[in-house]
């Protein structure tokens, strides 16, 4: 088809489906190929650029006094043919050359629309774009064709599969389906496509595919019987097909064959809306509630009429009679244009009139409601006249050529109109923005179908919602979710996951071999939590904090200490309590019967102290229990040091009192007491006391004892503790009380003997043993108890020895204080009574 103007834009449109080609003998000149399978939809969209043409040239505010002009070719759906029209486009067709040396045939265009398919658009770019000719496809959706410095001159008014695969990406992530199928053509629109949708589901993490599988070109039953196979066998419920009408008509016969039931569809733009052939009874109880990718339905007002006015005696350009016009009257007819083949009027067919009304027949061509590839049509002439009609209002001087030039009607060349096709920004009529980024692609917009199959058996294909992108709100789907139809018995939309979420608590392990789609859901460790589903891995929780039983949260760990409020440390502080209570008995009977010659025979000034300091032991004792503090710490091992030197000391004093009195009795044994007056026994009491509170203080100053949370013990439990801070320094502390207790001890054994009826040094030999054997099994018992039972040790060992050192030294003396009052006499103490 063509129409003469000013300026040419050309065009190359799929008016046939299928093409023969004659094999090359090359023993004689090549025969032309020819094609066959008129198709209706491909010839209404040359049909559309020759009305947008029209249009615009009855557009007075747009390239006034300029007329455009066209030259369309069929591409037959063949890469040769394609390739030869745009050569030929962008070439001229010289047919004939007259002898004045003027030619006629079709002027070279400044422009082309086409090519429908990816794979001769690239091949037909990558040849006119060395010569920067201007192409604006409205089909080829391939991304690789973004590529603008290999593709120079390519511009496409569809979004580029990049963009229509993050739409089906979404539509996935939107109903959860991590886990789907994927059929492809075997051409550069199937290949790129699943390199596209396999790199973005890597990238975006949502989602996994179980197998992708290749559809044939040509019926290979055995090849789809496999591939049929495949989808029963996987457990992906989701199949998307990037593939063509045709692939899928063969596919679908298999998957009747075997009853191929379950299962989701998604279709890519290249089938969703214009694949009537599979919209039948036999296909729609498999194909029902499919759901698609779709190219922006758009609506042309003045089409249809335009439609109607086509006369094959208006656009005959063809002496043989083959034009496409009247390849379209033939088909929509069903007659021939005379002369007819031979055997058509003898087989009852009809001769074309060129009168026949298209209204009266039913043709696909007038059906309007659903302009997609067509609209993409318009949208591409449109681009290429407001490119001219910006070119053209140039002001010389002003121009964005060398010298500030302007491009002139008379020497437009193809690269000056791509100069301006870069920076063209319009709407059209319905509404929509056209404008190419850096890539020449246009602002992508999708619209998602569904395959709804009605009560009756007729179908409808409608519009659910809408996948665009803009600069405010990125990529945005819009679903109307109560208009889907879902061919399922449930009327809900499938479930087609590997592996179902990990609940929170658990974390993904991914199964070896399979995809990342497919794992185990493994709990959180001990002390990890996961809040969220699907999280590859728990986080650990803060120090103070342990996880719960679910292990989805982290609680504050249980604090464990030796508590006033816990039964152990009630026992303790009640016989701490009573054992300073007793310890106040007693010294108050001491000094009650002061006087008496039980306690004048036994020091009573030392007595004295020893229950004073057994005091202090006793409430010594209380500083273990509680939270520990840091004064706590410092000073509990401190006062449970001195206090019991200061009880050990005075005790080995009235040992050593008690041995040098009975050496004085003996004969020239007088000068030994005068080393054990009063003064020298305080002054011992106190030196050997301050060597441990110099002990105390260097461990103090140099290490001190400091609270610590220990959770070595149990990992979910703190317990408060008192760290040493030097081990050494609680070594020598009690290594010192033990020095002195064994001093007492060995001085009090060597005196037992000695002649009186009440020898005290028996008494202390008794309370000594009980004092080491209590803290030599201290040691082991305190090194293995954990936590707070370690403090509970200690304290058990300060009251047992306390108690042993109360009952044996002052339990007799209490005894024959108030119970035995006669024994109570300095005749019975010296042994002289009966």
């Amino acid at each position: 088809m063509n129409k003469v103007g000013d300026i040419i834009l050309g065009g190359l449109f799929p008016v046939h489906f299928f093409s023969s080609v004659p094999h090359p003998s090359f023993t004689s000149e090549p025969q032309q190929p020819t094609c066959h399978g008129f198709y209706v939809q491909g010839f209404r969209q040359a049909q559309t650029m020759a009305f947008a043409i029209d249009e615009i040239n009855r557009n007075a505010n747009l390239l006034p006094n300029v007329t455009l002009g066209y030259t369309l070719y069929d591409n037959c759906v063949e890469l040769g043919i394609g390739f030869r029209g745009a050569l030929s486009l962008a070439g001229g067709q010289e047919e004939q050359i007259i002898s004045n040396g003027t030619c006629t045939g079709n002027l070279p265009v400044l422009g082309i629309v086409g090519d429908s398919s990816s794979t001769p658009s690239i091949a037909i770019s990558s040849v006119l774009g060395l010569y920067r000719v201007p192409i604006v496809s409205y089909f080829a959706t391939c991304s690789c064709l973004s590529d603008h410095r290999k593709y120079p001159s390519f511009f496409r008014t569809i979004p580029s599969d990049a963009f229509q695969v993050r739409a089906i990406i979404k539509i996935l992530k939107h109903f959860g389906w991590t886990w789907a199928g994927l059929l492809i053509s075997d051409d550069d629109y199937g290949r790129h496509a699943a390199r596209s949708l396999h790199f973005e589901l890597s990238l975006s993490g949502e989602g996994c595919l179980d197998y992708i599988e290749v559809l044939p070109w040509d019926k290979d039953t055995d090849e789809l019987r496999r591939i049929v196979n495949v989808m029963k066998k996987s457990t992906a419920r989701v199949v998307i097909a990037f593939v063509h009408e045709s692939h899928m008509i063969n596919l679908m016969e298999e998957v009747v064959k075997e009853n191929v039931t379950s299962l989701q569809w998604m279709a890519s733009e290249g089938w969703t809306a214009t694949a009537g052939v599979l919209q039948t009874p036999q296909f729609m109880p498999y194909l029902g509630g499919t759901l698609g990718i779709a190219i922006r339905r758009g609506e042309i007002p003045g089409l249809r009429e335009f439609l109607l006015q086509i006369r094959p005696d208006l656009h005959h350009n063809n002496n043989n009679g083959n034009s496409m016009v009247n390849q379209f009257w033939e088909f929509t007819f069903q007659c021939r244009f005379a002369p007819a083949p031979a055997g058509w009027l003898e087989g009852g067919g009809a001769l074309c009139t060129g009168q026949e009304d298209l209204e009266n027949v039913n043709t696909e061509i007038l059906d309007i409601s659903n302009l997609r590839p067509e609209y993409n049509v318009y949208k591409a002439v449109y681009a290429l006249a407001y490119s001219l009609d910006d070119m053209l209002q140039c002001n010389p001087g002003r121009g964005p050529f060398s010298r500030q030039s302007c491009a002139t009607l008379q020497s437009l060349q193809p690269w000056q109109l791509l100069y301006y096709l870069e920076r063209v920004n319009f709407s059209t009529p319905f509404g929509d923005q056209v404008s190419f980024d850096e890539n020449g692609d246009v602002v992508p917009i999708y619209d998602v179908m569904n395959w709804l199959w009605l009560p009756d058996g007729s179908t409808k294909v409608q519009n659910v919602g809408e996948v665009k992108s803009s600069a405010l709100y990125g990529e945005e789907l819009i679903l109307d979710e109560d208009k889907i139809f879902w061919n399922f018995i449930s009327k809900k939309p499938p479930r087609s996951v590997c592996s179902e979420s990990c609940l929170s608590g658990t974390h993904m392990v991914r199964k070896k071999g399979e995809p990342k789609c497919c794992f185990d859901c493994i709990p959180c460790s001990e002390g990890k939590v996961t809040n969220e589903t699907n999280s590859l891995e728990c986080t650990s929780c803060p120090e103070d904090f342990w996880s719960n039983p679910q292990r989805d949260h982290c609680v504050p760990k249980k604090t464990e200490f030796l508590s006033y409020h816990e039964p152990l440390g009630i026992c303790l502080t009640a016989t701490s309590l009573l054992g300073t209570c007793i310890c106040a008995v007693v010294l108050g009977i001491f000094i009650y019967h002061h006087r008496t010659p039980i306690i004048r025979a036994n020091n009573s000034e030392l007595s004295f102290q020893v229950l004073l300091s057994l005091k202090l032991c006793f409430l010594c004792s209380l500083l273990f229990i509680g939270r520990p503090r840091l004064w706590t710490c410092q000073l509990r091992h401190a006062a449970f040091g001195i206090s019991f030197v200061l009880c050990v000391s005075c005790i080995l004093v009235k040992t050593m009192v008690v041995l040098a009195v009975f050496k004085a009795s003996k004969p020239g044994g007088g000068a030994s007491l005068k080393w054990f007056g009063a003064m020298q026994q305080r002054g011992t009491v106190l030196f050997l006391t301050s060597i441990q509170a110099a002990i105390c203080t260097t461990w103090l100053v140099s290490s001190s004892p400091t609270p610590h949370k220990n959770t070595q013990y149990q990992n979910d439990k703190i317990v408060y503790e008192c760290a040493f801070g030097s081990t050494v320094g609680f070594a020598v502390l009690l290594g010192y009380i033990g020095i002195l207790a064994f001093l007492s001890f060995l001085i009090a054994f060597l005196v037992r003997n000695l002649p009186d009826s009440f020898n005290e040094a028996k008494l202390i030999t008794f309370s000594m043993l009980i004092f080491c054997a209590v803290w030599v099994a201290f040691v082991p018992v305190y090194i293995s108890s954990p936590g707070n039972y370690a403090d509970a040790v200690e304290v058990f060992a300060i009251l047992a020895s306390s108690f042993g050192l109360l009952i044996t030294l002052f339990g007799p003396k209490c005894y024959i204080i108030l119970l035995r009052p006669e024994l109570n006499t300095k005749k019975a103490i010296m042994g002289r009574g009966t």
